[in-house]
Formats: structure tokens, C-alpha cells, sequence
């Protein structure tokens, strides 16, 4: 739960700063993914969410390996504050 605060504080601090800016969208994509899988841990037949989650996943995952590329420094800090992997495909 200490984590879905941290996330939550952080993102009002962006959300006052620049709410189109990848690393808002990253923060807002991560909160989507975790609502959607606690949902499936109860309705796991649902496959709707099913289908949202894995679209909401590679939308973060093709944001994330843009900020990757333009900007490694960011990419870092901004994996570590929503302690996420790194991805693979690099």
C-alpha cells in the first residue's frame, strides 16, 4: 500500500506540472494497471479488463521505450519511482 500512495502523491505533484508530459502518462498507466489487476484477481473470467489491461500495458511499454530514447536519465529515474523492470526489448 506504501507504494500505491507514493504513486498517487506523485502523481497530483504532476498532474499540477504537466499533464501531458510521458512520465505523468507512465505514472497514470501504471494506477490504470493496477485497479485492472485487482479487479482480475477477483473476476478472473472477465476478459474484457483482460483485453484493457494488455492495452493499457503496451501503451506504457511504448512510452517507456520512447523516453528510453530520447532521454536515458529520465527513463531511469522514472523506473525506479514507479518500480517498474526495465524493459528487455532495448
Amino acid at each position: 500500500m506504501v507504494k500505491n500512495s507514493f504513486i498517487s502523491v506523485t502523481f497530483q505533484e504532476k498532474k499540477k506540472e504537466n499533464s501531458g508530459s510521458v512520465e505523468f502518462q507512465v505514472f497514470s498507466f501504471t494506477n490504470k494497471i493496477q485497479r485492472l489487476t485487482s479487479h482480475l484477481e477477483l473476476h478472473r473470467k472477465d476478459y474484457l479488463s483482460q483485453r484493457g489491461l494488455r492495452k493499457v500495458l503496451e501503451k506504457r511499454q511504448r512510452l517507456l521505450s520512447y523516453l528510453s530514447k530520447k532521454n536515458r536519465v529520465r527513463y531511469k529515474e522514472l523506473i525506479s519511482q514507479v518500480n517498474i523492470r526495465e524493459s528487455k526489448n532495448r
